[in-house]
């Protein structure tokens, strides 16, 4: 049976906080046409989106309003029941239903899910809920949506959304009962994960290829010190690039860069779960900082006056978004792969094309690791909940050891 094309069910929260369904025409028109329940179910997700968005990160909002949508989009086209009778069988069936959507719900790029028009918000036709992501410098026609399958990640994700709905309905005293939460314990698509993973770094090689490209370009330009001071910072401070970034609640500013009695120069930081956390920073990488703000012609050390933005803007006020910030480090990533591959050959430079600015982050720990640094002193500057997740890097550090010394293994 071929399933109705699905339609987004909420815009982004700025639009959601004072959203008028009359001026979303189709949306109105689906939700009017169709049982009571699937109006109120909405409303349900309205309000859970609304909690969310006051109160959890952008990126937090925009995974739980996928996730939400999502399973409202399959309530609605394909069980076309309503959640709160809902049992642990029913939630299977819906994670079925994501380990293989139909090949028509699932596009291969993210697209705003409605677009402005005359005055109302008009359905995005090429918005789909499922996507398969495109690997880097990959052709889309090379893709099969056939082979659509989701990550483990997925899958968790999948079910952290749809717990914490179920949990704010409860606590609303609208559902009684969380299926999701029992389901999750018997999804069979999950598997207990005992292999060597891959960090996702850069090696000390490739980095330096990276910084090299950087101090480079700034030499024909000055304008690539802000992306020298970019790649530099991410990896030395091991951040994550929200962490850098303009936000709504946040505003990284070089007042937050500061000195204490004893001469130690640190970091504030706003990081995930809405928390302050200050980071250690290194001698050497001042030397960075003083030549970045020498270009921006500031003092070499900023003041706990200095409220201008930590990376500012290329054109106008204030400070860069995560989008611009990564074209920043992407652009040096090309530019590095193209110089390692040139001189060392594509396998050696390979990484360089797939890396993200995450991988900066990654690569700045796992070489603290390296090199000796109390797990308990570098847990605390990424800022991990639990020294258990940075021992997650420290058993990639030893794998490497575990396979160095496997290697003179005998056959015979």
């Amino acid at each position: 049976m071929k399933l109705p094309k699905p339609l987004p069910l909420y815009p982004t929260y700025n639009e959601l906080k004072h959203i008028n369904l009359k001026e979303y025409p189709e949306l109105s028109a689906f939700l009017k046409d169709s049982p009571d329940w699937y109006l109120q179910h909405w409303q349900w997700g309205l309000e859970f989106l609304k909690y969310v968005g006051r109160n959890k990160s952008e990126h937090t909002f925009s995974r739980f309003r996928n996730e939400t949508e999502r399973f409202l989009t399959w309530l609605f086209l394909v069980k076309k029941e309503p959640m709160d009778g809902l049992r642990k069988q029913a939630i299977l069936e819906y994670a079925d239903f994501c380990w293989k959507p139909p090949v028509a719900w699932i596009g291969l790029a993210a697209y705003d899910r409605f677009q402005q028009s005359g005055g109302l918000y008009r359905v995005n036709s090429k918005w789909l809920p499922f996507r398969l992501k495109t690997p880097k410098n990959q052709d889309d026609h090379l893709l099969d949506k056939k082979k659509y399958k989701p990550s483990q990640e997925t899958l968790k994700s999948i079910f952290t959304g749809l717990i914490a709905f179920y949990k704010y309905l409860i606590n609303e005293e609208i559902c009684y009962g969380n299926p999701a939460q029992v389901a999750k314990t018997d999804c069979r698509y999950f598997i207990a994960d005992a292999q060597v993973k891959e960090v996702r770094r850069l090696t000390e090689d490739q980095w330096q290829y990276v910084l090299d490209i950087a101090l480079s370009l700034t030499e024909q330009d000055h304008t690539y010190e802000r992306s020298l001071f970019v790649v530099a910072t991410l990896k030395t401070l091991f951040l994550r690039i929200s962490e850098l970034s303009e936000r709504k609640d946040w505003s990284p500013e070089m007042r937050h860069f500061w000195q204490d009695e004893d001469k130690n120069w640190w970091l504030k930081v706003y990081g995930k779960g809405r928390k302050l956390r200050d980071i250690s920073v290194p001698s050497q990488y001042l030397d960075y900082l003083k030549r970045y703000r020498k270009y921006r012609a500031l003092s070499p050390i900023p003041s706990s006056y200095d409220t201008s933005p930590i990376v500012e803007k290329i054109r106008g006020q204030g400070g860069m978004t995560a989008r611009h910030l990564t074209r920043l480090v992407q652009q040096i990533f090309d530019k590095a792969y193209e110089e390692m591959k040139a001189k060392k050959g594509e396998e050696s430079a390979k990484k360089l094309q797939e890396a993200s600015t995450h991988w900066l982050r990654h690569t700045g720990a796992s070489m603290e690791i390296e090199r000796g640094r109390a797990l308990k002193d570098l847990s605390e500057d990424l800022g991990h909940a639990s020294m258990a997740t940075t021992d997650t890097i420290y058993v990639q550090s030893e794998n490497k050891k575990r396979a160095a010394s496997g290697k003179d293994r005998k056959v015979n």
